[in-house]
């Protein structure tokens, strides 16, 4: 099944952050290949998608830390996980 792209993107990121212990922005332009800018616009683009996320502080720079989900709003996390190899291939198309 073919995903919109945006919309695999979103799921894909809020997934990882959901699975990877202490998900920061290094961490997940490792994780998926993408441009710093293009995981921050992700990231700031999940609440208006229903997901909650917030920015865990965890050092002394403003941005030591890593992100933490704490809703999936609309979202059924268990249709989205058995969904993972569909969103992954849309995400990679």
């Amino acid at each position: 099944m073919e995903l919109n792209p945006v919309f695999a993107r979103r799921l894909y990121l809020a997934l990882l952050v959901e699975k990877v212990e202490r998900p920061n922005v290094p961490k997940l332009i490792e994780l998926t290949g993408w441009p710093r800018r293009t995981i921050q616009d992700v990231l700031k683009a999940l609440p208006g998608f229903g997901i909650e996320l917030s920015f865990i502080q965890d050092g002394k720079r403003h941005n030591d830390g890593y992100y933490q989900l704490s809703d999936w709003g609309p979202f059924d996390l268990e249709w989205v996980q058995s969904r993972e190899e569909d969103i992954v291939s849309s995400v990679s198309s």
